[in-house]
């Protein structure tokens, strides 16, 4: 059984399933390959889904959705919310002259199996699975019979309130706007590295209870009706928005930390999902809170895993099984198409030439094999430097156009993590944050001592681990500054014809694509 999954709106992808086998075909975003951010599901990868179906699949499955702001209206198969009776629909469709079984679930179930799929956990094994993002801020229980318990809400759309700090101090954000911009949580992650969490002031402690009133969002998150507060247009340079921010995400965190002391009490492992699942500190608190025996975030636990999600729904539904095997590189495969040759020299890419070039300082595009799911760079798509140098991380920022002191992730050797950093526990998708214990290390290491950890195993991606080890005989460690290769505002660059264009303009000094390494001359 075959079965293909959509999943609309934003932060749009199409997966393929093999029920027959549990295993995860691919898995295209359609931000990816340099289309714009949060891009809705493209002709592009529709079609480049059916690469991978020699008759039409057998199951065509739909992930649920809604409008935006506070009237949540269906626009999309089952809708937003529920887990229980009435959040499924099964049927029959014509697909391209073929009668197949329709399913669409919601887009809170979507999230859950999507998670629970991938998690090293076996079927069977009870887990708990908190759905913490724009919208929802829920825990559920997963018993051994794959039957889904809501535990309660905890808080109405956790990532609206966390975001709309930023909307407040930042002048370019209308009054009177009721969407919140979905780049600002990442920005408002940021800012909390360069905030002092000290005693919480009379103004950022009323700021902070109205933000995490129980009023439902819709009212509560409007520019307008906070004209008088002190942090109303500060900024978003200003210490003081760093300062409530860092006290805000506590705040938040503190209060799913308190509910989970009292409803997640039988130490299951933890599943985590939803767009709140890119904070690394938060994932980080979890893990060391000793409240559960593991924690699991799946690397594309925002809406870009929901046609995952709502396949393995599907999957459940029509077999009983409701676990993958996957891997993190099932995006879209490296189109190696034709490009101008002019300035540059051309060789077979050789990890030992690409690591000497990294250790003479240079800056080098990365792209082989297929894309990373999700939004980290996992030595697929990435933009690779030298980590000694703080000059380095400048260089990064720059090409990246992001402010110069912006945070630059390291990948580093599975086996030499517990070197450089306090943690030994391996991290391949790069969502927990450690603390840098290697002073050398100065290109990735943030001003608050912390770095955002990729480990490498051979398994997980043998090139990529052969860098690695070529860099370390050269340097003495096994660690490179790691971002992604995508141009400002759009997903992973998956042509050599852009990468080219993209080096050129951002001031690389190569770039290696597929089995070739380019350097500019």
């Amino acid at each position: 059984m075959k079965i293909l999954s959509f999943k609309s709106g934003h932060d749009g992808s199409v997966a393929g399933v093999d029920a027959a086998k549990g295993e995860l075909l691919f898995s295209y975003e359609s931000e990816k390959d340099s289309f714009p951010r949060y891009t809705s599901v493209t002709p592009d990868t529709f079609i480049d889904s059916g690469l991978w179906f020699r008759d039409l699949p057998d199951v065509l499955a739909l992930s649920g959705w809604s409008t935006a702001g506070a009237q949540h209206v269906t626009t999309s198969g089952a809708g937003y919310f529920g887990i229980g009776d009435g959040s499924q629909n099964v049927g029959k469709r014509t697909f391209f002259g073929k009668v197949v079984d329709y399913f669409s679930s919601t887009h809170e179930r979507a999230h859950i199996w999507g998670a629970y799929a991938m998690s090293p956990f076996k079927q069977g094994e009870p887990c708990y699975v908190l759905v913490w993002e724009g919208v929802l801020g829920d825990f559920y229980e997963i018993d051994a019979h794959l039957n889904l318990h809501h535990l309660g809400r905890v808080m109405e759309a956790p990532g609206q309130r966390y975001s709309f700090l930023y909307a407040l101090a930042d002048p370019k954000f209308p009054d009177t706007a009721r969407r919140m911009r979905r780049e600002d949580p990442g920005r408002l992650m940021a800012a909390c590295a360069f905030g002092e969490n000290g005693t919480t002031n009379p103004n950022e402690q009323s700021l902070i209870d109205y933000l995490l009133s129980p009023e439902p969002t819709a009212e509560l998150l409007c520019k307008d009706k906070l004209t008088g507060s002190p942090f109303y247009n500060i900024g978003v340079d200003d210490p003081r928005l760093c300062n409530v921010a860092v006290k805000l995400s506590d705040a938040i965190f503190d209060r799913f930390h308190a509910a989970a002391e009292q409803k997640l009490t039988k130490g299951y492992p933890l599943i985590i999902t939803g767009g709140c699942g890119l904070n690394c500190d938060w994932n980080t608190k979890w893990m060391r809170s000793g409240l559960f025996s593991d924690v699991f975030v799946p690397p594309c636990t925002s809406d870009s895993g929901c046609a995952i999600g709502t396949a393995v729904d599907a999957m459940r539904h029509y077999t009983g099984q409701a676990k993958l095997t996957w891997s993190v590189y099932a995006g879209q495969s490296f189109c190696d198409d034709r490009i101008d040759h002019e300035g540059l020299t051309m060789s077979e890419q050789n990890p030992r030439d690409v690591a000497q070039a990294l250790m003479e300082g240079q800056i080098i595009g990365w792209a082989r094999g297929n894309c990373e799911i999700g939004p980290r760079a996992l030595g697929n798509r990435s933009i690779l430097a030298s980590p000694f140098s703080a000059e380095a991380r400048v260089r990064l920022n720059r090409a990246k156009n992001r402010a110069d002191i912006s945070p630059v992730a390291p990948s580093c050797l599975e086996e030499d993590v517990g070197r450089h950093f306090d943690s030994t526990r391996p991290s391949p998708h790069m969502l927990y944050f450690q603390k840098v214990t290697d002073p050398a290390l100065e290109a990735i290491t943030h001003v608050d001592g912390s770095a955002r950890v990729q480990t490498v195993a051979r398994n997980q991606n043998p090139m990529f681990y052969d860098l690695l080890i070529e860099f370390r005989a050269i340097s003495g460690s096994g660690v490179l500054c790691n971002t992604s290769l995508n141009f400002r505002g759009a997903g992973f660059i998956n042509k050599t014809s852009d990468l080219c264009h993209y080096a050129r303009s951002a001031g690389l000094d190569g770039f290696v694509a597929g089995n070739s390494f380019y350097r500019f001359v």
